[in-house]
């Protein structure tokens, strides 16, 4: 007989249990363990339109429209480092985590090649020491993270973004938009753990975002913008886009934009 919860914490590992795979022993449902992650990105050369080192649409935006500066940056989920990449090369110090070797270890083999200056981390960003993530960060960039967590760890997203973003700091968000065939799952959180799966991912409504990160102030919110493949950017609809800024007594008002276009 095991008693295994005394701690927040072990509450939150015992619900991510309820999605590991029977039939794979460390393979999340969702697709989300270090195994599953360490396989999709093994193949440099599979057509996935995220594996081509270009920046998201509204990343570049933000920096154009001067609704960011360069500072401190934290990218979490940073995969093969194309957004942190990009933000060295824009003047940020970069911190890159990811919880899958075989992606960082293409987000370094980036870096050398095109002489980035940016500080790849391997692991779990909720399991990292403080000493590891350390911030304080005027900058975090999530990109496909967020939307790939089952609905319990927003509780240790939360506490991970109180600990590191600055006060007067920027959220850079990207998350799957409800409504959308082939992408997040619409399941309410209850019945995700009665059916004990994540559907690869989950979708949220603007509502939902707002609601989740109603201690931040909402700077702009919006849909991504489509980018055709001459591009230099990254760009596909069915992700919502969101900036959000962690209040500071000093920070300035910023009216929020609301465009769903």
């Amino acid at each position: 007989m095991d008693r295994t919860v005394r701690t927040v914490e072990d509450v939150l590992a015992l619900l991510d249990g309820l999605f590991a795979s029977e039939s794979e022993v460390g393979r999340l449902a969702t697709g989300d363990g270090k195994d599953f992650w360490d396989r999709f990105y093994t193949d440099r050369s599979r057509p996935v339109p995220f594996f081509v080192s270009k920046p998201d649409e509204n990343l570049a935006a933000y920096l154009d429209q001067g609704l960011i500066a360069p500072g401190r940056a934290l990218d979490l989920g940073c995969g093969a480092g194309r957004n942190a990449l990009y933000l060295a090369s824009r003047g940020f110090e970069v911190d890159a985590v990811d919880l899958s070797p075989v992606a960082v270890a293409w987000g370094e083999d980036r870096a050398h090649e095109a002489g980035g200056d940016v500080r790849f981390l391997c692991g779990d960003a909720f399991a990292l020491p403080a000493a590891e993530l350390s911030g304080p960060y005027d900058l975090v960039v999530d990109s496909g993270c967020f939307h790939h967590l089952p609905p319990h760890r927003r509780v240790s997203y939360l506490a991970l973004l109180d600990r590191v973003l600055a006060p007067g700091g920027h959220l850079a968000l990207t998350s799957f938009a409800a409504g959308e065939q082939g992408t997040g799952s619409d399941l309410a959180d209850a019945d995700l753990y009665r059916q004990r799966d994540l559907r690869g991912g989950l979708a949220y409504t603007p509502e939902s975002l707002r609601w989740i990160f109603s201690d931040l102030v909402e700077v702009q919110l919006r849909r991504m913008r489509e980018e055709p493949p001459e591009s230099a950017l990254f760009g596909v609809t069915f992700l919502w886009t969101a900036l959000f800024r962690r209040s500071a007594a000093a920070s300035g008002d910023v009216r929020p934009v609301h465009d769903f276009a």
